[in-house]
């Protein structure tokens, strides 16, 4: 290493163990550790431009480790992206570019949020997907326009999470070769040596996935991690894994000791690890401007190679202009709008069908409408309907296909779901089950936080599952995701509803949605309209200006709502039916058209929905009613079911004459 790397790498490493110590709060071990592999990386084998950090074809890095965040805003800050010496001060605190973990949309160059341990080796399989069938698609002879590797620094506790063998057995399955994992082996947990409670053997595990496996025995030495990422480079028939053995805390007092990895040195520390790299300046957050012009030099290599690619792109278009067209299609955020005035695409057979078989004639209609449409689910296409007919399966040597088989793995598959969507380009849908949404749970929530607009078709849902029981009846699951901020949840109850609902989801640009549909068939109910898009809405009103009660619904059970209706107005009490297949995009309305729906003066309201009542007090009030499920369900015939458990017509009945008695 000469003398210009070693100021680098120390810079990174200074840099990060100042942000902790000013914040007193932090991770300095894996930013001290990792320095080397991270500097070598970026400075000499990963595509990338400060000056345009969007651009399509460069190199995507995640720090699968999130906790080391200082390492990343370090490389960020010294390579020229935005970040100031003022920035990295902020570190941990209110307001600042800085936080914790690192935040995608929140601070340039982050290029998806991390914290949950392995969550960011999922995000990247997804990554390195999106690009593999980019390129299938765009690519030609002598135009490789989308040609760049997805790289993710993970550490100890990723490879320990489940979902980095959910998203690692499928990467190798794939062959994904421009897929690299940098593992930052030291061996240190918060709890002590990772022998208590990790002995297996990594590499091992990835050769049995498909990886080419490297190893480099000095975290420090860059032609040894050099010369490992070119290889892994050279290997496009698989993805690789380079294990690199570092120190935890490295320079520091603390280097090797599970102290180093999540709480600040102390000031003593960090003086002796200035003295220990030989840095030369004692002021915190200061870099020598050698150092800064060796950087600058770096990063005008990045817009070189950004230039290039313009010049290769534009001559590609002018070659192609059919293609460009479709480049242009692909990555338009708004492509989908104008299907609000299509009236094709609001056609629907007027017939009894399950909203999982709507959703799956819908699939395959947008898949015409919208060629970047590309989705899958976790070993149940047949089942939820998911399937794109003649659009082929993305797979081993051909990854053109449009149908993604992501087996029996719920939590990478949402994890993927997110990689796919922050690649760019292209507009995924994952699927399972409703209930197996407690799988997903964790890359739902960072997809909603990440504000990216990932759709997922939940089926099954409710006790209308039938025989197959307790274990695979959702109950609580609707209220755990209209609890999660962000997030859009849809409950149709018919085709009009389903097409609402799937329009909602493929032009939303900051919001995930799930859709949330049966297994039984349901019929096509008179009144339902596009005013689904509003989340609620009067499916059949009261005779009367001012009903004497609200039935509110949503999915299946919207027509026991009407059911109700007519019978309760056989004996003289006229009562408003309203659907609510998202109370979240409801939420969303003015003031004055939720109360045009639900007046505040009608307080005798009935919530009827086969899953938990959480949450429908906010609708119902103090003098109303819900509906709803109290327990689990049970296995037996659907019908059997939604009998046993009080959702029929005359409960409803009961129900709403018992509130307008107390209201």
């Amino acid at each position: 290493m000469n003398n210009i790397d070693t100021m680098a790498v120390n810079a990174i490493r200074i840099l990060s163990a100042d942000g902790v110590q000013k914040a007193n709060s932090g991770h300095p071990g894996l930013p001290l550790g990792a320095a080397s592999m991270a500097y070598e990386l970026w400075a000499r084998h990963m595509k990338h431009n400060p000056a345009d950090p969007k651009w399509p074809n460069r190199d995507r890095f995640i720090l699968s480790a999130g906790h080391g965040s200082m390492l990343l805003y370090s490389l960020l800050h010294l390579f020229g992206y935005g970040l100031t010496k003022e920035d990295l001060a902020q570190f941990r605190q209110d307001g600042s570019l800085t936080p914790g973990h690192p935040e995608y949309r929140h601070t340039v160059g982050v290029e998806t949020t991390t914290g949950p341990l392995g969550a960011g080796m999922a995000t990247a399989v997804g990554m390195a997907m999106a690009e593999a069938h980019l390129a299938s698609v765009f690519n030609k002879e002598g135009y490789p326009v989308v040609d760049h590797y997805t790289f993710v620094l993970c550490g100890d506790g990723c490879m320990m999470e489940g979902i980095s063998s959910e998203a690692m057995s499928l990467a190798g399955t794939l062959g994904l070769g421009k897929l690299i994992v940098l593992y930052d082996s030291n061996k240190i947990t918060i709890e002590g040596d990772t022998g208590i409670a990790f002995t297996e053997d990594v590499r091992k595990r990835f050769e049995a996935y498909g990886f080419q496996t490297l190893v480099v025995e000095d975290g420090n030495n860059l032609e040894e991690i050099g010369a490992a990422i070119e290889a892994a480079k050279a290997d496009l028939s698989r993805p690789s894994m380079i294990t690199v053995k570092t120190r935890i805390g490295y320079g520091s007092p603390r280097e090797g000791m599970a102290s180093a990895h999540g709480e600040p040195l102390g000031e003593e520390n960090v003086k002796a690890l200035r003295e220990k790299l030989g840095w030369p300046i004692e002021t915190a957050f200061e870099v020598p401007k050698e150092v800064y012009d060796h950087y600058n030099t770096l990063a005008k290599e990045g817009a070189r190679a950004e230039e290039e690619w313009n010049k290769l792109f534009k001559d590609y278009c002018d070659k192609y202009p059919e293609m460009k067209k479709l480049w242009d299609q692909y990555h338009d955020e708004t492509a989908a709008q104008h299907l609000l005035n299509d009236e094709e695409f609001w056609t629907y057979d007027d017939k009894a069908d399950a909203t999982r078989n709507i959703s799956g004639k819908i699939i395959n209609r947008l898949k015409d409408y919208l060629p970047n449409l590309i989705g899958g689910s976790a070993d149940l296409a047949p089942s939820t309907k998911t399937l794109m007919k003649d659009e082929g399966s993305f797979a081993r040597g051909d990854f053109g296909g449009r149908n993604l088989h992501f087996g029996v793995r719920e939590l990478a598959m949402a994890g993927i779901g997110n990689g796919l969507t922050l690649h760019g380009g292209l507009k995924p849908y994952v699927s399972t089950f409703f209930v197996f949404s407690d799988y997903m749970k964790p890359m739902m929530r960072l997809a909603a936080l990440m504000q990216i607009p990932v759709t997922y078709v939940l089926t099954h849902d409710s006790i209308g599952v039938g025989e197959d029981g307790p274990t695979h009846q959702p109950i609580e699951q609707m209220a755990m995701l209209r609890a999660t901020p962000n997030f859009t949840v849809y409950r149709p109850a018919d085709a009009t509803e389903c097409l609402a609902a799937w329009y909602y989801a493929v032009t939303s640009t900051r919001t995930p949605t799930a859709l949330v549909l049966t297994r039984q068939n349901l019929p096509q109910l008179k009144g339902s309209s596009k005013e689904a898009l509003k989340g609620a809405y009067i499916i059949s009103d009261s005779r009367k200006e001012t009903p004497d009660a609200i039935i509110i619904a949503t999915g299946s059970e919207v027509q026991l709502g009407l059911g109700a209706q007519e019978e309760l107005l056989k004996q003289g009490i006229d009562v408003r039916v309203v659907s609510m297949p998202s109370m979240d995009v409801f939420e969303k309305q003015p003031e004055e058209y939720k109360e045009k729906i639900l007046p505040k003066n009608v307080r005798a309201r009935v919530a009827v929905e086969a899953m938990s009542p959480f949450g429908w007090e906010r609708y119902v009030g103090l003098d109303g009613a819900v509906v709803a499920m109290e327990g689990f369900g049970a296995s037996a015939p659907a019908k059997i079911l939604f009998e046993k458990f009080g959702f029929t017509v005359d409960n409803v009945v009961k129900a709403v004459k018992k509130v307008i008695n107390r209201a």
